[in-house]
């Protein structure tokens, strides 16, 4: 198996098991670099296995409903792998505080649905970087953060 092969595997396992239905957090343990740094528009930087569980286990708390999936192939060259994702869910836990454009307060009931491309990158079989562009724009519309232009 090539090394994009296997890039593309544990991607492939990190997006499932870290992003999807069901999340399992040994899983970044088990595939994370102890100092991998996770960056995406609508949080700040997480940096660290324990800083990375954190902040998923705040987020599936606050959308217990939280889901991600793969909308496109997996594209592998060399250490990088790109992903092309849709996902979301529905506010119905406690106040969330991790946005960096605001706050929710408890169970608003607000549901977001967006699409993102996330660039991973891998070191010996490890995420040692998770660098996603997300349409932050109309997840924070959604959940009553910004305004709509209309």
């Amino acid at each position: 198996m090539s090394m994009e092969s296997e890039n593309k595997a544990i991607v492939g396992r990190w997006f499932t098991d870290f992003w999807g239905e069901t999340c399992n957090l040994n899983i970044v343990d088990e595939l994370a670099a102890p100092d991998m740094l996770l960056r995406y528009s609508l949080h700040e930087p997480r940096r660290g296995r324990d800083d990375i569980k954190a902040f998923m286990t705040d987020f599936r708390k606050a959308f217990p409903d939280l889901n991600f999936w793969g909308a496109a192939d997996l594209i592998a060259e060399g250490d990088y792998v790109v992903g092309r994702w849709e996902g979301g869910g529905t506010h119905t836990g406690p106040a969330f505080r991790d946005f960096l454009a605001g706050s929710l307060p408890a169970n608003t009931g607000l549901k977001m649905r967006f699409t993102g491309t996330t660039v991973l990158k891998l070191k010996n079989g490890m995420i040692v970087e998770e660098i996603g562009l997300d349409d932050g724009v109309a997840a924070l519309t959604q959940l009553g953060l910004m305004k709509s232009a209309a």
